[in-house]
């Protein structure tokens, strides 16, 4: 009985070390090595939870919104750390609030329906979430607007697409994988 609370409790253990290490990233230099380093583990660690929870069959309610949370913070961290640092124009920083409005808009609106906090896993998601990862990796390879652009581009899809399924949803799925599954 110990071992599945043990084997249950590893993918939120790891979770909790991404909502430490982005709060840590706070603290660290960007775009130093140390910054890179507990960047690309918070990234991986976001894959191997999730990965861990399927293989071992410990996927739980509790389990999805810490993931999501967790997400939600690194990203937040990251969005903290990155604008003030690089020159964005007024009109990719109007574009981030308004990306920002609907996840909060369709946060609200899953909370109402569902009493719970209603991220989705949709595979426009989990693109979005992969080119947030890939902004600190590309910063000095590609020009930063492009970069932003790109990532706004699939923000906006992926945001417009949750919004869309936790209204038209009748019961919340956090797994459902685009807006034609509803």
């Amino acid at each position: 009985m110990k071992d599945v609370i043990v084997i249950k409790n590893i993918p939120n253990f790891i979770t909790g070390i991404r909502i430490f290490l982005s709060v840590t990233l706070l603290f660290i230099q960007p775009a130093t090595a140390l910054f890179i380093i507990i960047y690309i583990i918070s990234w991986f660690s976001d894959m191997l939870d999730g990965y861990i929870a399927r293989k071992t069959k410990t996927t739980s309610e509790f389990g999805a919104t810490l993931d999501s949370v967790a997400d939600f913070l690194l990203i937040t961290v990251l969005l903290i750390i990155l604008i003030p640092l690089i020159n964005l124009p007024l009109r990719i920083i109007i574009w981030i609030s308004c990306i920002a409005v609907i996840r909060f808009l369709s946060l609200f609106i899953g909370f109402n329906k569902y009493h719970t906090l209603a991220f989705l896993h949709t595979y426009a998601n989990k693109v979005t979430g992969f080119a947030l990862f890939s902004i600190p990796l590309l910063y000095n390879v590609i020009d930063i607007i492009t970069i932003a652009n790109i990532v706004c581009f699939f923000a906006s899809f992926s945001a417009i697409e949750e919004l869309i399924i936790n209204i038209k949803s009748k019961e919340l799925n956090r797994d459902v994988k685009c807006i034609f599954d509803i």
